[in-house]
């Protein structure tokens, strides 16, 4: 028969017809002038995999205490205290405080110059459960504050990385430590080189989520998926509202005092970030406006939100359909990206000044599989933000409190995860060339995650330091 053809790996045959029809910007041509793998493959001789493990730290890295204070900058001063003690908590919990100073160092280690759209905040704890439309539960990436496309390499050894240092907090010896990094580049390198031999469509939704723990050989963590994902099916809307709301006297429900995480908030505050909800419609596909058209606002509080994020404004909005029902949003400010500065250093370009909320919004769709429905963007007082549900069964595991045995099979999840999200915007193919079948790349990404561990291990001793000296205050266990 005649017609195109396409064999695994070995590209499209163009008809006749199809040789001369114009080329059409946004799509591929067939057969490709280069073939990505052998060209990743290529570039093993300019970045040999061996080089993943240095750890250079040059005499100008910031001071990690002077860090901490630079990225306190410009957040709520009467909240950094929390932030701060939620840092010194651990090594691992420094970690999650402190992507800018890892960015500034990552930006001193060999990168192959193939690019993807960043999670930029790959730690460890930034994988979880949440819901999609149709009440199912869904295991991805779920941070995206410092989302930016970058060089794929930097994701890979933060999650490594985070894993020795959740491992240690777990109780696991240094080989199970080293493991769990390994695992997590294997993992990674072989979810790539199975979505380089897929059909580009089925590698778009590959690994499916029941799949997953197979895919992953990670079945020691089954026990620990179902009590969260179990968990997860709780925690909604309705039952955040139920907790943290009361009748008014007019029969509506409003936000009940919950201080330092859940506070009450003046009038007028309130009044314009429910306003800035008329602007976040417009970032929604139109096929939204008619759900949200039918609840009406209710209320508005500040929360406190997670470790990286801190001190930054946060606002949940309660709304309310015609029986009482409650929708939750999370009204959150979006600063620039703290990878921003440093992917220049790495021969990448700096993104261009915009809409930061817009930049997470889309960041976030382009990496997760599934995506919230109501995600999107606005700006309250010139200050951007990024809108989404709150609590939309979301889950997590803490990799810190893992039985230190499951730490491995957590890693080699994450990994492939990391892989499917990165394989969005970069050719698997690419990568997968590059990384190959050995395991170069794996024993080299475990070596820096340990390097790397050790190194934060000290920084945390010194915000610890400083905490008790008076130079940097810390409100503990909020």
């Amino acid at each position: 028969m005649g017609g195109s053809r396409v064999a695994g790996g070995t590209g499209a045959i163009p008809s006749a017809r199809a040789a001369k029809l114009p080329r059409v910007a946004g799509f591929a041509s067939w057969p490709e002038r280069d073939d990505p793998r052998r060209a990743g493959k290529a570039l093993r001789g300019r970045v040999p995999r061996r080089t993943h493990a240095d750890l250079v730290l040059d005499t100008d890295r910031p001071d990690p205490v002077t860090a901490v204070e630079e990225s306190n900058r410009g957040r709520l001063r009467e909240l950094t205290p929390i932030r701060v003690g939620r840092m010194v908590a651990s090594p691992f919990a420094f970690l999650r405080g402190s992507a800018g100073l890892m960015a500034y160092d990552l930006a001193r280690t060999r990168v192959t110059g193939i690019g993807a759209h960043l999670c930029g905040d790959a730690h460890a704890g930034n994988f979880g459960l949440y819901g999609d439309a149709r009440g199912g539960l869904v295991m991805d990436l779920n941070d995206f504050d410092e989302t930016v496309y970058g060089p794929w390499e930097w994701d890979l050894k933060r999650l490594a990385a985070s894993l020795v240092l959740a491992g240690r907090e777990a109780g696991a010896d240094e080989a199970g430590c080293l493991a769990a990094a390994r695992d997590a580049a294997g993992a990674y390198r072989r979810t790539m080189r199975l979505l380089a031999r897929m059909p580009v469509a089925d590698a778009w939704n590959a690994v499916a989520d029941e799949e997953l723990v197979s895919h992953a050989d990670a079945r020691d963590l089954l026990g620990t998926l179902g009590r969260v994902a179990e968990k997860a099916r709780r925690n909604t809307s309705a039952r955040f509202a139920a907790r943290s709301t009361e009748a008014a006297a007019d029969g509506s429900r409003r936000f009940v005092d919950a201080a330092p995480v859940l506070t009450r908030i003046p009038e007028d505050e309130a009044a314009r970030v429910a306003a800035a909800l008329g602007p976040y419609l417009n970032t929604l596909p139109e096929d939204r406006l008619p759900l949200l058209a039918r609840y009406a606002i209710q209320d508005v509080a500040f929360r406190v939100v997670g470790t990286g994020s801190v001190g930054t404004r946060s606002y949940v909005v309660l709304l309310l359909d015609h029986r009482g029902e409650p929708l939750v949003l999370q009204v959150k400010e979006a600063r620039p990206s703290v990878l921003g500065p440093h992917l220049g250093r790495a021969g990448f370009a700096v993104p261009e000044a915009g809409h930061e909320g817009r930049r997470v919004v889309l960041g976030q769709k382009r990496i997760q599989v599934v995506s919230d429905v109501l995600l999107g963007w606005t700006s309250v007082d010139q200050r951007p933000y990024q809108v989404r549900q709150f609590r939309n069964r979301k889950g997590s595991v803490d990799p810190a409190a893992l039985p230190a045995d499951q730490v491995d099979d957590y890693a080699r999840m994450t990994g492939a995860l990391l892989a499917r999200a990165h394989a969005h915007s970069a050719d698997p193919r690419h990568i997968a060339g590059y990384c190959g079948k050995g395991e170069a790349l794996d024993e080299a990404v475990a070596a820096f995650a340990v390097a790397y561990a050790d190194r934060t291990e000290a920084d945390h001793a010194a915000l610890v330091t400083a905490v008790r000296a008076g130079r940097l205050e810390a409100e503990m266990g909020v």
